[in-house]
């Protein structure tokens, strides 16, 4: 059985629609479209932030058009940095939305998937890797542990063109990681934004720092997979796609 899924992405992402479906051709049970939707966004600023979180009720209509099955709103920071629990009012925002439309349609966000992975893999401190400016940085490490996630340590690359986030390189980031302290962590996000480049890294890093490894795409996958009522079990994906996760950490919204 075919599965629509929506995107709600910034205008300047490309990684998410990249990464994402890679991940879901994975699956061994079920077959995927995408569909995206884009809301204008060039620098990783509040005020951008704003102005382009002002646009999703658009993109949701045009989705919605669409039929999707499930539907991602796909910019973590763009949330994270409007404050403490902003993925909860913003999904159930969605729902109601495409319900008033006739229309019963899983509703997930980044910044929400995020939160479920890292709750999946019981794990309760992480280190963090983040491509932002520092201020923005500090946003999502606050908003991480609002939620109840000891940020151990965290590194800002401090990129803050996101045309540019989309070229980072592994190496960089993996650098990155390695200046980090593991000390008590119990997990490692190696990426904490849709649009860093991270589905090469995960495998690699697990491998290196004995650690589980989840990115915001590797999350974000895992999210859409449960919210679809299928086996959220990829290869090749890390701890949290190889049935880490499966039967822990309750979805923020109902389907």
């Amino acid at each position: 059985m075919l599965r629509r899924i929506g995107l709600v992405v910034p205008s300047s992402n490309v990684t998410v629609e990249t990464e994402v479906p890679a991940l879901l051709a994975r699956h061994a049970d079920a077959r995927f479209s995408f569909h995206g939707s884009r809301m204008r966004m060039h620098r990783v600023s509040p005020e951008e932030l704003r102005a382009m979180n002002a646009q999703r009720e658009r993109c949701v209509d045009e989705l919605a058009d669409a039929g999707v099955d499930a539907l991602l709103y796909a910019c973590l920071v763009a949330l994270m940095a409007q404050g403490p629990g902003e993925h909860r009012r913003t999904e159930q925002a969605v729902v109601e939305q495409l319900r008033a439309g006739g229309r019963d349609t899983a509703v997930r966000s980044s910044a929400g998937a995020l939160v479920e992975g890292i709750a999946a893999l019981g794990a309760r401190r992480i280190a963090l890797v983040t491509p932002y400016l520092r201020p923005l940085a500090e946003q999502v490490v606050g908003y991480l542990e609002s939620e109840g996630i000891e940020v151990v340590d965290w590194v800002a690359l401090e990129v803050g063109d996101n045309a540019e986030v989309g070229c980072i390189p592994g190496d960089r980031v993996m650098t990155a990681a390695r200046g980090l302290s593991f000390d008590g962590a119990d997990a490692l996000v190696i990426s904490a934004c849709v649009q860093m480049p991270s589905l090469d890294l995960v495998a690699p890093a697990e491998a290196e720092f004995a650690l589980p490894v989840l990115s915001a795409a590797t999350a974000g996958a895992f999210s859409l997979l449960r919210a679809l009522g299928l086996d959220p079990v990829l290869p090749g994906a890390g701890a949290l796609l190889a049935g880490a996760g499966a039967g822990v950490g309750a979805s923020t919204i109902a389907s």
